[in-house]
């Protein structure tokens, strides 16, 4: 592959000069080094674009006929694997229109046969500019994108701020619901990972776990911390909290869909019978399906006001099973036991 060896200052702008005619290619390399350039050559698309593999140029000067790879060819690889480097294309007066045409495939500008120094140093001098308003507007964008996201995290926080305060006002209420509320979230994303959803689902279904008794805010305290067992009629007023909560957190979940769900229908039972809205198998949202394994495990397992623990954790794996197609989704069932049988639930 023909190489210029000239003397070049090494921070010199770069320039690729493609054409397969030799005594062209050296007027043009010629009147490119006289302008400042360190110019690389090549004698057809096939040549350059070995060049371009091995550095990085940010001009490319390619004739439009060549053998191998002719420029119009080159043209679309350079713009698809090199889009930062600039392509202006030489053409011979006949071909001006199929010029313009690559100016539609991305082509900065073009060059007529015979050419002039400075109707080169124009043209290049304007590809160039284009080139770098372009690069420029793009790295705006970036940084305007990167500003963006630091706003979304920045939201995201004062967001969980926003509901870490309702938990803190429901710990007062009722201290057995924070350590509760962790271990649901922690238990429900083990499955979630079993299951192999998502990386954004299962950050939604955390926090669903850690919010999703948040309408116990609305229960009455006499009855959150009762010492002996629930009447029905008590029993009822605690299985409100599941739309409670789901009223409160509406306008704070608008962006965690999941997670509202799951704090809506946690209670939900695969056989139709849960609370609020009876749904039924696949009706009830995986989420919730997740949720209520997790939470029903915990709560067999966790002492209560009313009772201390009700079950060891291989008692509480055997009911999660005995349930399973009744009050839990089957499928959940079996990656509950893969989590528990991987350590990412604790058993």
């Amino acid at each position: 592959m023909p190489m210029n060896r000239a003397s070049i200052a090494s921070d010199a702008p770069r320039c690729l000069v493609v054409d397969d005619e030799p005594r062209l290619r050296q007027v043009l390399v010629h009147l490119m080094q006289n302008d400042g350039f360190s110019c690389r050559e090549a004698a057809n698309g096939a040549e350059a674009l070995a060049v371009l593999q091995k550095e990085s140029i940010p001009l490319v000067l390619s004739d439009l006929r060549m053998p191998q790879i002719d420029g119009i060819e080159l043209l679309r690889q350079t713009r698809a694997r090199y889009p930062d480097t600039a392509v202006v294309m030489i053409t011979a007066v006949a071909d001006v229109e199929v010029a313009v045409s690559c100016l539609a495939m991305g082509a900065m500008d073009y060059l007529t046969k015979p050419f002039h120094l400075e109707e080169v140093r124009a043209r290049v001098s304007q590809a160039l500019e284009k080139r770098r308003l372009i690069i420029e507007n793009r790295d705006h964008q970036d940084r305007l994108e990167e500003r963006v996201a630091v706003q979304a995290r920045r939201l995201e926080e004062l967001f969980l701020a926003s509901v870490q305060s309702l938990a803190e006002a429901l710990e007062v209420k009722d201290p057995y619901t924070r350590g509760h509320s962790i271990r649901v979230s922690h238990f429900s994303s083990a499955i979630a990972r079993v299951l192999d959803l998502d990386s954004d689902v299962v950050r939604q279904i955390e926090l669903g776990g850690q919010v999703h008794d948040i309408g116990k805010i609305g229960v009455r305290e006499a009855v959150l911390n009762k010492p002996g067992p629930l009447t029905s009629e008590e029993y009822e007023h605690i299985m409100t909290h599941p739309l409670v909560g789901w009223r409160i957190l509406g306008p704070l979940l608008s962006e965690a869909p999941l997670s509202l769900s799951i704090v809506r229908s946690h209670h939900e039972r695969w056989d139709g019978r849960g609370t609020p809205d009876r749904l039924a198998g696949a009706a009830i949202p995986i989420e919730a399906r997740i949720t209520a394994v997790a939470d029903s495990y915990d709560a067999m397992t966790s002492a209560r006001p009313y009772r201390p623990a009700q079950l060891t954790a291989t008692q509480a794996v055997a009911e999660i099973q005995a349930n399973s197609g009744t009050q839990f989704d089957p499928e959940i069932v079996a990656a509950f036991m893969a989590a528990v049988e991987g350590g990412g639930i604790p058993a």
